[in-house]
């Protein structure tokens, strides 16, 4: 099977991550790639190139899809410089 990875905010506000095993493998992947030169990944529906491809099909008809993204690593030294309030 494709991989497919469906990101959306339930009708109680919650975000829901929904994967099928292919899509588990793909995400996690790509997050054990991130590196200081590789600090970042998108996430887009198949229309836009991007780095994983998410799923514009909703589970259930009141879900609000999330169609965009994008995973960032941070070092703590780079949040120390740049955004010291959340390491506080």
């Amino acid at each position: 099977m494709a991989a497919r990875i469906t990101l959306n905010i339930n009708s109680a506000g919650e975000f829901e991550l929904w994967l099928n095993p292919e899509g588990r493998d793909l995400l996690v992947k790509k997050l054990l790639a991130l590196s200081e030169t590789n600090e970042h990944f998108h996430l887009m529906p198949s229309e836009v190139p991007s780095d994983v491809e998410v799923s514009t099909r909703r589970y259930r008809p009141n879900d609000r899809l999330l169609e965009y993204g994008k995973v960032l690593f941070r070092l703590d030294e780079w949040d120390a410089q740049h955004f010291p309030h959340v390491l506080e």
